[in-house]
């Protein structure tokens, strides 16, 4: 694991490297993926390295920490950002697979794992292991990616379907650019193809295997102190990319403040006025208090691991309430500060309007709805069942 001389070392990396990755901003969006500097700018920070074992030479940082990191990224590039929270969950993934696909996946010991959810693939037996075909949309980072975890469906000899992930280098992969949107551009969420690619069997594993406990028998499935679960560990690393989002946001609006007045009125000094003070506390408060939350489900999942325990159905439904309230609080304060800048910030070389389409997108996803998941967390706290096995 990392000492902290090595966690402080690649903060001050990403200190550094911000003014850059920040500049970076319309050429990610402009490309639709997160630019090649930013990649080797992070890969020299070792932020590619947080989510691997130390096994295999990586830094294998705690959640909290991994969080951290992620929340600077997106201070800088919200789009780096949640390209980060996709690739460092890729890599937590691939750790619940069996040695040999592990060995495979953090043979440099730096690794980005892109994933395709959504099962729109399909897996046929074939000797040593299987053929893999299909499409999968919204397939975030993939150019950036070394690896992808691509959902499948298998048929049983018995007419039964079962849902698989496999493992797949990005190099059997094509890719198809067709990723134009108003929002989140620079993550690269195009549509990546498999054409009878072979997977060894190694490199599968079933859906219910990876979302839970992991493949049995691999090296680490009796550690403690890095088992988050994959929805958990998702979740947590979105809400803290949207903490960071409104934390560049919230410095890039003050950075706009001095000599601007309130066009059309006597204001020559908007900081001055009673309005945008109430603005600027209430933003920063909302961004505090995300951030505050956090610590509470991330202090949970870190005991719960530490204790070789997973968390119950019900502690995972709050995670997912949290995360997603957390997610809300910071979209929110950008908006506040959005309204406040003036009719020049929707100029794109502006970059706060970029924050702000950002994450309007980002809290659309369908795990970062938040009134989705106030219905789980609140069907738990009634004691109900949570309603969802997304969990």
């Amino acid at each position: 694991m990392a000492t902290n001389s090595e966690f402080t070392a690649l903060l001050a990396a990403l200190e550094k490297a911000h003014p850059v990755i920040r500049a970076n901003g319309l050429e990610a969006e402009e490309k639709s993926r997160v630019p090649e500097q930013n990649l080797r700018l992070l890969e020299e920070a070792g932020v590619f390295r947080m989510a691997v074992p130390a096994r295999f030479g990586g830094l294998d940082l705690g959640i909290a920490d991994q969080g951290a990191v992620i929340s600077e990224i997106a201070r800088a590039c919200p789009s780096t950002g949640w390209a980060m929270t996709v690739w460092l969950t890729g890599a937590r993934m691939a750790a619940f697979y069996p040695d040999k696909a592990q060995e495979e996946v953090f043979a440099r010991g730096s690794v980005r794992v892109s994933i395709g959810f959504a099962p729109t693939g399909t897996l046929v037996p074939t000797e040593g292991g299987y053929l893999l075909n299909g499409r999968w949309n919204y397939n975030t980072g993939c150019h950036g990616a070394d690896w992808d975890g691509l959902a499948a469906m298998l048929e049983h000899p018995d007419g039964t379907t079962e849902e698989f992930l496999a493992l797949v280098p990005m190099s059997e992969l094509s890719i198809t650019d067709d990723w134009d949107v108003t929002s989140g551009s620079g993550t690269g969420s195009a549509t990546t193809t498999a054409k009878d690619v072979f997977v060894p069997a190694h490199r599968v594993a079933s859906y219910g295997e990876i979302m839970s406990t992991g493949v049995p028998g691999r090296w680490n499935s009796t550690a403690k102190g890095r088992e988050y679960g994959v929805v958990p560990f998702i979740m947590s690393a979105y809400a803290l990319m949207a903490v960071g989002v409104a934390r560049g946001a919230y410095g890039l609006f003050l950075d706009r403040l001095p000599g601007r007045g309130i066009t059309y009125t006597s204001w020559t000094d908007q900081k001055q006025h009673p309005l945008t003070q109430i603005q600027v506390a209430t933003a920063a408060n909302k961004i505090d208090a995300a951030e505050a939350l956090s610590s509470k489900w991330l202090d949970l999942l870190q005991r719960r691991t530490d204790a070789g325990e997973d968390p119950t159905l019900e502690e995972r439904a709050i995670v997912r309430g949290r995360t997603a309230f957390a997610g809300q609080l910071a979209k929110e304060a950008v908006e506040l500060l959005h309204s406040a800048s003036g009719a020049s910030v929707i100029k794109r070389d502006v970059p706060f309007q970029r924050f702000h389409r950002d994450i309007l997108g980002f809290t659309l996803h369908a795990l970062a709805q938040v009134n989705v998941n106030m219905e789980v967390q609140g069907r738990v706290l009634l004691g109900l069942d949570p309603g969802t096995d997304i969990l």
